[in-house]
């Protein structure tokens, strides 16, 4: 069989088959009375085990080692092709990303292009002091790639750069919510925390709605993360993991400021009070939570408060009795 008609039946151009030929992968078995190339049926066998080879990604030269090395065996380059599909995947992956980013910040010309992609990768520098510039910085003309400035929240591990993070979000609006809520849905605690300290700094209802899902999280510092956040907010959802927080005796100072800003209604400070004083009763309740609960009775204004810190004066518990004690005469002299 002639060279084109070769190339016509296997989609490999003449040209490329000459190149084959002058590397040693097909040579033609023989040759016509012209001087034509003349292939065998072998040949082309061959051509489509180079084709074959080819679209896994082997270079011409692995190939040919391939074909005609007796000893090789492929396991250790499939490993390695495998190794080097991975890394070109996350690559273009990584190259996608960045693209997405800049065309999110809706750049007006080349000069705003340019300008985003210093901030992305001031963003991935390993200097700290870079990330937190960078995260200072605003991009004069052009919105902030919020998709970024989320996706290094969720990931930043240094306290100060983080910081810089959630203030640059809090900055560009409302639209970092929902991609700050991804993070909710990591599998690490430590994302998912993040999420919610960074979702915390965005006044927007719809950060206060995956506030109220992260109190369900599995993870107690993620969902007392999200009720001390929603008891800022003034949001009355947070107050069993707040008095649970009080319980474990975990920020509980931070639980019991927050309890006794929500007790700014008679209503909702009798709830609170009561769930106190239920937890007080509860026989898993050991002394250093009694005395804790009794502490955040203190800052509940109304009846209920009252009542029970009269009855926690006669208290087995000697200190949670002084405490009550105590707490009760602040009360009197304030009134």
């Amino acid at each position: 069989m002639l060279i084109g008609e070769v190339a016509r039946r296997s989609g490999v151009s003449a040209r490329m088959l000459r190149h084959y030929e002058s590397l040693g992968l097909v040579r033609p078995s023989a040759r016509t009375g012209s001087g034509y190339r003349e292939y065998s049926e072998a040949d082309i066998r061959r051509i489509f085990h180079i084709e074959s080879l080819r679209s896994l990604g082997l270079s011409l030269r692995e190939i040919g080692r391939a074909l005609d090395d007796p000893g090789f065996t492929p396991s250790a380059l499939v490993g390695d092709l495998v190794h080097r599909t991975r890394e070109r995947i996350a690559a273009e992956t990584e190259l996608l990303t960045r693209l997405h980013r800049i065309d999110a910040a809706e750049p007006g010309g080349w000069e705003d292009v340019l300008q985003v992609i210093s901030l992305l990768q001031a963003l991935g520098s390993t200097s700290p002091g870079a990330r937190q510039r960078a995260a200072l910085a605003t991009v004069d003309g052009s919105p902030p790639p919020v998709a970024a400035l989320a996706e290094a929240a969720l990931s930043e591990t240094d306290p100060n750069v983080a910081g810089a993070l959630r203030w640059a979000l809090a900055r560009s609006g409302d639209s970092g919510a929902a991609l700050l809520a991804e993070g909710l849905g990591s599998p690490a605690a430590a994302v998912r925390e993040r999420a919610v300290l960074s979702l915390a700094e965005l006044p927007c209802d719809e950060a206060a709605t995956h506030l109220r899902s992260a109190l369900a999280d599995p993870d107690a510092v993620v969902r007392g993360r999200a009720a001390l956040a929603l008891g800022a907010r003034g949001e009355s959802d947070a107050i069993p993991m707040l008095v649970d927080m009080i319980v474990a005796g975990r920020n509980d100072t931070d639980a019991a400021d927050a309890l006794s800003a929500l007790a700014g209604d008679t209503a909702t400070a009798d709830r609170i009070a009561a769930r106190l004083v239920d937890r007080l009763a509860h026989a898993t309740t050991e002394a250093p939570a009694r005395g804790r609960l009794t502490q955040a009775l203190a800052s509940v204004p109304g009846p209920v408060a009252a009542h029970a810190l009269t009855d926690l004066t006669q208290d087995e518990d000697r200190a949670v009795a002084l405490t009550a004690t105590y707490v009760l005469r602040l009360r009197e002299t304030s009134c």
